[in-house]
């Protein structure tokens, strides 16, 4: 069985709060999220600080509890951000924690799988209501619609994974 320490599920419940209010935060400022995916760097971050486990629970709760608080992300996207942000965490979990991948290696994949993951959801989604469109008009619009944030993720989290290690190696006497 998978136990959280006290210490996990403090952090948890940090990457979880971070994940419902940086979107908040953007939509504060008519930022464009989808565009920019500020929801996806919590779910990221515990995947890497905390493991594979945090990973999959922030990932699965943000997006829910964000738009039972917020509204936000819109009602169709609940169901696909559920099955996305929770393979980001977990892959990236499984990917730096056990099978100690490069930081940036790990992202790529992780990013690859959730969007793919997005990129299935949306294709369910639209034959149940029967949307024109195959797996790989869907495949293109998960990627290219978030390519921007998919930049700033890739330049933001290795800034912040760095940042919080040299904090962690710096004693203060």
């Amino acid at each position: 069985m998978i136990r959280l320490n006290s210490k996990d599920i403090a952090l948890s419940s940090f990457f979880l709060a971070l994940g419902i209010l940086f979107p908040f935060i953007f939509h504060q400022f008519g930022i464009a999220g989808r565009i920019f995916s500020p929801m996806h760097i919590p779910v990221f971050l515990a995947g890497i600080f905390v493991g594979p486990v945090s990973g999959l629970l922030v990932g699965i709760l943000s997006p829910i509890i964000s738009f039972l608080l917020t509204g936000m992300p819109p009602p169709y996207a609940v169901s696909l951000m559920a099955v996305e942000l929770p393979l980001y965490g977990v892959s990236i979990g499984l990917l730096i924690k056990i099978k100690k991948f490069p930081l940036i290696l790990a992202l790529i994949i992780s990013m690859l799988l959730g969007r793919a993951g997005f990129a299935l959801g949306l294709l369910i989604l639209g034959a149940l209501i029967n949307l024109p469109y195959g797996f790989f008009g869907y495949l293109q619009a998960s990627f290219i619609t978030g390519f921007p944030g998919i930049i700033l993720q890739l330049i933001l989290i290795p800034v912040l994974v760095k940042g919080v290690g040299l904090a962690s190696k710096t004693s203060y006497k």
